[in-house]
């Protein structure tokens, strides 16, 4: 069963990133600024930013879960220095959530996402997307739910355009995701998809200390950058 996947295959999300980063060779420059989704997106994410020789950034999204059904989303959070937060009015009035509940339950996922932010990056800023080219990279997607909420909320911080950027992803997936993104990049679109890490030989759970290791090394390959920059 496996073998037969194995021309589809990445050896890891590092490699993913790599062959990633050579299919958006049309956006190197200045204008843009890479956003990986935490854990799996932030190793594909480092490659794309290396190879673009572009800012590396975290971009937390929670989902808002229904207070009696967590699995329900009425919503998601979105990270930033304005956090924004998408609001799924249907399930919202569906379910008979208060404005105090929903509040609740957006203040306790946004605390979690500061938690994870200052693990992750500690006090440094994010990179402003206003008037940039935002590329939002995964490991993969498999519903595009949190990527939808993503884009939603990203397209409030006014960025020129939003790149979706993926080593694998269902074809009706991507399909619905290029009506939200103005553009969409993706390796492999299987017929029959299945599990994300099926299209990996190595597909570890990755750790908060791996991700702090590779948001670590992409701010110093940016200040060794600038600093070449000054000295020339």
């Amino acid at each position: 069963m496996r073998e037969r996947l194995d021309p589809m295959l990445f050896a890891d999300r590092s490699e993913a990133g790599k062959r990633l980063g050579k299919a958006l060779d049309r956006y190197r420059g200045d204008n843009v600024v890479v956003l990986a989704l935490p854990r799996g997106g932030v190793p594909v994410a480092a490659e794309v930013a290396s190879h673009l020789k572009a800012p590396l950034d975290l971009l937390l999204v929670r989902k808002i879960g229904v207070p009696t059904h967590p699995e329900l989303a009425m919503g998601a959070i979105i990270d930033g220095d304005d956090p924004i937060v998408v609001r799924n009015e249907d399930v919202i009035r569906l379910a008979w959530v208060s404005a105090a509940e929903f509040d609740k339950s957006c203040e306790r996922e946004l605390a979690e996402i500061e938690r994870r932010r200052r693990l992750y990056v500690g006090n440094r800023h994010h990179v402003d997307v206003k008037s940039r080219i935002a590329i939002i990279v995964d490991d993969g997607i498999a519903t595009g739910a949190t990527v939808r909420a993503a884009i939603r909320g990203l397209r409030r911080r006014k960025p020129c355009s939003i790149v979706v950027a993926v080593p694998v992803a269902p074809p009706e997936t991507i399909e619905e995701l290029r009506k939200e993104a103005d553009d969409v990049i993706c390796l492999e679109e299987p017929e029959f998809f299945q599990a994300i890490g099926l299209y990996y030989r190595d597909f570890h759970q990755l750790r908060d200390e791996d991700v702090i290791a590779l948001m670590g090394a992409a701010q110093g390959r940016a200040s060794a950058g600038r600093s070449s920059s000054v000295d020339e």
